[in-house]
Order: C-alpha cells, then sequence, then structure tokens
C-alpha cells in the first residue's frame, strides 16, 4: 500500500499527528499489517499499528471487532482493578475511527483498525529457552484466567468450526479427492501418515459432550509469536492476534502453546529432526500455564493436556496439507511446496509427541499433584 494511502486512512483515525513512514510489519499468514511512524502535534513521534483485516477469512469483520472491543476492554479493567503498572503495555489498546467506532471501512469496503504500537517488546516464531517457553504459557495462562467472568452474550464465533478436528480432517479427505492442484501425488506419504493418526481426530469428543471439558472464552491461536515479550528483561507482557478470542476450549489453547514451544523447528524447517519434543520446553510450559491457569482447569482439562499438544499439532498438519492439495488458498507461501514443508514439521512433532506421550503424561502430574485423570 503506498503512503499517502496510509496517510489518508490514518487520518480517519483519532491520531493527533502526522505520518512520516510506514513498513509491512509481522510474520502473520492473514492480515496485512504495517507499522506506522506519526509526528504527534504535541511533539515528538508515536507508532501505531494499521490492520486490514481479510475479509476472506473473516466473513463478518464488525462482529470480530466487537469481540476485540469487549476482551480488551475487559482484559484493562481487570488490570486495573488489581493496580498493575505500565497497562498501556500488558494489553492492546484500539485506537477509534473518528466516528467513533473501534474500525473503519475504507471506499473499497475494506475493514481497517488501528492499535497504539507498544514499544520495547518483540515476538519470536520459535522459542528460545524454557525460560521463555515458561513465561508465554503464564501469559496465556492469565489471559484465559482475566477472561474467565467476560460478561454475557458470548463472544461471537468469528471463523465457525476452527478446532473441528473431524471437519479438518474431512476436508483433507474431499482435497485428495479433488486434487484441484494436482498434488495428491507427491504428497501421498503425508496423507497416508495423517490417515494413520485419524482415531486422534475425536480424543476430545466424549469429555466435552459430557461436560467434563467446559467451553470457554478462548484466544484459539496460541503461538508464542502471539505474545510481546519485554526486549529488556524477557517478561511476558501482552497477548495479541486476538481475531479468534472467541468460544472454545482451555484445552485447545494449551495444545496449540505445545506446537509451537515444545520444539526448537520452525514452522517451515526442512531439518525435521529439529521437529522434537523438548523436555524442558514442556516442563516449563506445563508449569508456567498452570502457575497461571491451574485453579480454572477442571481434572478432566488437566488429564487431557498431552493429548490437547497431539491433537493440535495434528489439526494444524491437517490444515497446512489441505491447503496444499488445494493450491495454497488460506496461508500464504513464499515458495512452492511451503505447506507441504509445513506440514511435515507438524507430523514430525507430532510423532514425537506420540513416542514420548507417557513421559509427558509423567510431567503433567508431577506439577499438577491433584490430576485425577478424566
Amino acid at each position: 500500500m503506498a503512503l499517502e494511502d496510509l496517510s489518508e486512512l490514518g487520518a480517519a483515525f483519532a491520531i493527533d499527528g502526522e505520518l512520516l513512514a510506514a513498513v509491512t510489519y509481522g510474520t502473520g499468514h492473514i492480515n496485512d499489517t504495517f507499522a506506522a511512524s506519526y509526528r504527534m502535534r504535541g511533539g515528538g513521534r508515536r507508532r501505531f499499528i494499521h490492520q486490514r483485516i481479510n475479509r476472506e477469512v473473516f466473513r463478518d469483520p464488525a462482529a470480530l471487532m466487537d469481540n476485540v472491543a469487549r476482551v480488551t476492554r475487559h482484559v484493562r479493567a481487570k488490570l486495573e482493578a488489581e493496580g498493575v503498572a505500565g497497562i498501556d503495555r500488558r494489553v492492546l489498546s484500539l485506537v477509534p475511527a473518528r466516528d467513533g467506532r473501534d474500525f473503519l471501512v475504507d471506499g473499497r469496503g475494506e475493514y481497517w483498525r488501528t492499535y497504539v504500537f507498544i514499544e520495547g517488546a518483540t515476538t519470536f516464531d520459535v522459542v528460545e529457552t524454557p525460560e521463555q517457553a515458561g513465561e508465554v504459557a503464564r501469559a496465556f495462562g492469565a489471559f484465559q484466567q482475566q477472561l474467565a467472568d467476560l460478561p454475557p452474550p458470548p463472544l461471537a464465533e468469528t471463523i465457525p468450526g476452527f478446532h473441528d478436528t473431524p471437519s479438518r480432517l474431512q476436508a483433507m479427505r474431499d482435497a485428495v479427492a479433488g486434487d484441484a492442484a494436482d498434488r495428491t501425488a507427491g504428497a501421498a506419504g503425508e496423507i497416508r501418515r495423517l490417515e494413520a493418526y485419524a482415531p486422534l481426530a475425536g480424543a476430545l469428543l466424549a469429555p466435552v459432550s459430557r461436560g467434563a471439558v467446559p467451553l470457554r472464552v478462548a484466544h484459539n491461536d496460541t503461538k508464542i509469536n502471539n505474545v510481546l515479550i519485554d526486549e529488556a528483561t524477557g517478561e511476558a507482557l501482552c497477548v495479541i492476534d486476538l481475531d479468534t478470542v472467541m468460544p472454545g476450549l482451555a484445552l485447545d489453547d494449551f495444545g496449540d502453546l505445545v506446537r509451537t514451544s515444545v520444539c526448537f523447528a520452525k514452522e517451515d524447517d526442512r531439518d525435521l529432526a529439529r521437529a522434537r519434543v523438548q523436555r524442558p520446553l514442556f516442563q516449563a510450559l506445563v508449569r508456567g500455564y498452570l502457575a497461571a491457569a491451574g485453579s480454572l482447569l477442571t481434572p478432566a482439562e488437566l488429564g487431557h493436556l498431552v493429548t490437547a499438544g497431539r491433537l493440535m499439532t495434528y489439526e494444524c498438519a491437517l490444515r497446512f496439507l489441505t491447503d496444499h492439495l488445494c493450491g495454497d488458498v488460506y496461508f500464504r507461501v513464499h515458495h512452492e511446496g511451503h505447506n507441504l514443508d509445513r506440514a511435515r514439521v507438524q507430523l514430525a512433532l507430532l510423532d514425537s509427541l506420540t513416542e514420548r506421550e507417557d513421559e509427558l503424561q509423567a510431567i503433567v502430574a508431577d506439577e499438577a499433584p491433584e490430576l485425577v485423570g478424566g
């Protein structure tokens, strides 16, 4: 997007300044994100995040933005009540449009939002240390605790069936049958491996159906790079990327955290030896998450933490491979076979999680002595 276009966009938000520069920002697959620097009329410079919401993925952007506004304001109120210092660095701050709404619809019908840029913080695509893993897990656990008493009505479902793993499995099977991009033959080995894991798709259906694993407000995309880390102290500051915050399972959140933070592999790493469970990372994840959210969880949720890690890894492998087979229509790709590379990393990690399932379950039991199964 041209600078003059962003300048016009920025003028439509309540920013009392002049746009100086803007660059694309972040590594997200879905939305278009820009970090914009402004010269403020009161003096000094300040940065903001302008983000275009992908309407192909999020079909009701207005409902999505209502979710985001409700969640950020509720978290801010909780932090204020607790007397937490530096609140502006610990929760996202929406900048309203000049018409008073929390978003803007431009002349092309595109939906935009603006956040205050949180300075002195960064994200990581790959976990570096157990301490960092524990910080990220604590942040997501605290986020879940903060939203446990979010007043009704329920949040809107921004992507229906987002973590419906049986449906994801069926979507892969449909993609195999349709073979729209003529890629099925080249992914035959990965398809067979995913089919071998098919019973895992329904692993949580029984405890959910009997209410032992309840529906909660969940983030639903708990990748390590969705937490801002203080550059000076290494402390986890703020949970970001709130587009999928909606009704969901705490287990899905913990499971996706395991998927993205239990090994040193990049999402598209071609060295699959790196996609192996690291015991210190898993232990730090469990400890950090339970320290913040443990009092919220039922015995059944505690008992299925390891299963959740396997399930979310399986689901993501299904999603990457399905997108590859369909011609890369969902996830942004940067080279041929990119989604196939991503699927292979998830499969390698799933194998490792499965091989060490008993060991990982023992770690959970050690960290949660009240564990009684479920």
